[in-house]
């Protein structure tokens, strides 16, 4: 793994309107940033990224199982009581799974090492899947890349299929907070995903579902909504009063409610008691578990539920390297040994390995300056090489 400096595409702007990339820049900061990249080999990929990813998204889905056979697991979770039927029925269904991404540690030197989960809500999906890969075959072409380079980057066709196997055919209505440009631009293109594996596809504002207090949630027509791709946090939407509607129980999901078993921090230490010593985990722990202390002087701290990267504190013996703000942590903490990632030229990457279903389909790399990557974090591509 190295990272190396590259000229940007001098049509790089033009490139971005052809292919609706609107927020490659966010509030005037460089979000996609090709003035640089990454390069893998395949051994790399195969054997440190590909291969945990299948490994723990197994371990994950028997995780899920267990936590919904445990009302104490589900309390550590902060899944409330309203909720526990719903996420406990749609797992015994087995109501499928979009994707999903595990955020890894990896510098090349050692084994990939597991950050978090985004289980539910994953953005920078768009510009892993396509625009990443539109980069590489223009650079290839223009011989900015070495003549060969690859990308580990099935994402477009599997979310496609994925889309014709579990819905075929079917409406289905895509919800986001419409007005930021990147949650818009990335149902956009899963509706867009779900248009060519043959479902009928529409957008609405999530503040723009209603219900008519039985049956599935209505659109703005009083249309049935039968399926909805939410791009709203599980733990927003169950907190919010229709959180509790009957019309829960009619409108079916993606992601399905035992996603959220998932998508929240307090998964990291049930996977290290599932698996201690696994060479893709780091050692976890709740904050309030004496264990902690395990961990030494060296550690991140974590709310169970947060985003972004917000109320993370990290500690490296008697210094603190990172620290984040926000409005999370109310519902507790994780505490985790700190991933020992050296910077890149100054920068920190952050490896996005992407499941569909649940089978890895692809990696996107996001870097900072700081430790602990946010909102602000640039996209940089890769090639194997």
């Amino acid at each position: 793994m190295q990272r190396h400096g590259l000229t940007p595409r001098p049509n790089l702007g033009e490139r971005c309107r052809e292919l609706g990339f609107a927020f490659h820049t966010i509030d005037g900061e460089v979000y996609w940033d090709e003035s640089a990249y990454y390069s893998f080999t395949l051994a790399e990929i195969e054997k440190d990224i590909e291969a945990p990813a299948a490994e723990l998204a197994a371990l994950c889905l028997e995780f899920v199982d267990r936590a919904c056979r445990d009302d104490g697991i589900l309390d550590r979770l902060c899944i409330p009581d309203h909720a526990r039927d719903l996420v406990a029925d749609s797992w015994r269904r087995r109501e499928a799974s979009l994707y999903g991404r595990f955020d890894f540690a990896y510098s090349g030197d050692g084994p990939a090492k597991l950050l978090e989960y985004n289980a539910d809500t994953p953005t920078a999906l768009y510009e892993a899947a396509v625009f990443q890969w539109v980069w590489l075959e223009d650079r290839l072409k223009d011989g900015g890349l070495p003549r060969g380079a690859d990308q580990f980057n099935s994402l477009h066709d599997r979310l496609i299929a994925r889309f014709a196997e579990i819905a075929p055919g079917a409406a289905i209505h895509f919800a986001a907070l419409l007005e930021s440009a990147e949650d818009r631009g990335t149902v956009e293109y899963l509706a867009d995903c779900a248009k060519q594996a043959g479902l009928a596809p529409s957008l609405i504002a999530i503040s723009d579902i209603g219900s008519r207090g039985a049956g599935p949630f209505v659109d703005l027509a009083n249309k049935p909504v039968d399926l909805l791709f939410k791009l709203y946090p599980w733990e927003w939407m169950l907190a919010d009063a229709f959180g509790k509607s009957p019309s829960m129980r009619h409108t079916r999901f993606l992601e399905p409610p035992w996603k959220a078993v998932l998508s929240n921090k307090g998964l990291l230490p049930y996977l290290w008691e599932m698996a201690p010593g696994h060479p893709n985990l780091l050692p976890a722990f709740f904050e309030d578990d004496p264990r902690k202390f395990e961990l030494g002087p060296r550690f991140a701290k974590k709310p169970i539920l947060s985003r972004e990267g917000a109320n993370v504190l990290l500690v490296d013996g008697d210094r603190v390297v990172g620290r984040t703000d926000g409005g999370y942590g109310a519902e507790g903490h994780v505490r985790q040994a700190l991933a020992g990632t050296p910077a890149f030229d100054g920068n920190y990457p952050v490896i996005g390995a992407w499941i569909v279903g649940d089978e890895p389909a692809g990696m996107g790399l996001r870097e900072d300056a700081s430790r602990i990557t946010g909102n602000r974090s640039r996209f940089v591509p890769h090639a194997i090489v």
